[in-house]
């Protein structure tokens, strides 16, 4: 496999498929897991069963109360998490090929289905196999990383800062993933945030209505600075994405920060 985008050569990664947590919007409980879709490396299905639990299914978390506008952009965002990527829907073909568009400007795309979208870091030639991890919102998220940063973007996708490892970690894969901890991280899937860091992003998300793609990339970018500094390789994934966790999580509860454009790891995208 090469350095660029993990998507050829070295075996097939995996993604995850997202099972709601804890108390859903009906009332039922759940417990956290995260199913692993076939493939014959399963590093990054693995690493997320185990970064994204958070005890339990009969622990108690507190709940906390919501503004209207809150309430409203919270619900907003679930219907945006309800939505499975569906090759038949113009829209979301149109969107996957703005992504190809976006990451390899002037490169034609062959077809939905080709061996092209391994260079992305999928995992085959066909991408919405990858999306049932994350849904339509995955690849949004994607998008609207390409779109608003794209050298950040770029640079992700080519591996073009630091000393790299010789087994990188896909990037398209690695996205979806991301978008999967977010979820878990927000607690994005119950009624109310149940954690102090749901809770706080809500407050963002009410006066910034693309809060969850934003906080992707600086997301995106701090895994992989977490990556560089760890000097890892695919088989330390798992532990790049706690340590990743842990420090999003530090820094949206700090006391300072009014807006994500506060967060320390905003500055990343700039680089």
């Amino acid at each position: 496999m090469d350095d660029r985008g993990g998507g050829g050569g070295g075996g097939s990664f995996v993604a995850v498929r997202r099972i709601p947590q804890g108390l859903d919007r009906g009332g039922a409980c759940h417990s956290t897991s995260a199913e692993v879709v076939a493939g014959s490396t399963a590093w990054l299905g693995k690493g997320l069963s185990c970064v994204c639990a958070q005890g339990g299914e009969n622990d108690a978390r507190p709940s906390f109360d919501l503004t209207t506008a809150q309430e409203e952009c919270l619900e907003r965002l679930q219907n945006r998490l309800d939505a499975a990527y569906d090759s038949s829907i113009p829209v979301h073909q149109e969107a996957l090929r703005a992504l190809w568009n976006a990451a390899f400007p002037g490169q034609e795309l062959h077809g939905l289905i080709s061996d092209q979208w391994k260079e992305m870091g999928w995992q085959g030639k066909d991408p919405s196999t990858d999306f049932r991890g994350g849904g339509f919102i995955s690849l949004e998220n994607l998008l609207y990383f390409a779109r608003n940063f794209p050298k950040s973007f770029q640079s992700l996708l080519w591996k073009q800062e630091g000393d790299r490892a010789l087994w990188e970690y896909p990037f398209a894969v690695a996205g979806v993933n991301i978008t999967f901890m977010l979820i878990q991280i927000l607690d994005l899937e119950a009624v109310k945030p149940r954690t102090l860091v749901g809770a706080t992003f809500l407050k963002f998300l009410a006066v910034n209505e693309s809060a969850f793609d934003l906080l992707y990339c600086i997301a995106f970018k701090l895994m992989d600075q977490q990556w560089l500094a760890m000097r890892a390789s695919y088989m330390d994934f798992n532990a790049v994405m706690k340590a990743t966790r842990r420090e999003l999580e530090r820094e949206l509860l700090q006391e300072d920060i009014k807006r994500l454009e506060d967060l320390p790891s905003y500055c990343l995208l700039s680089q």
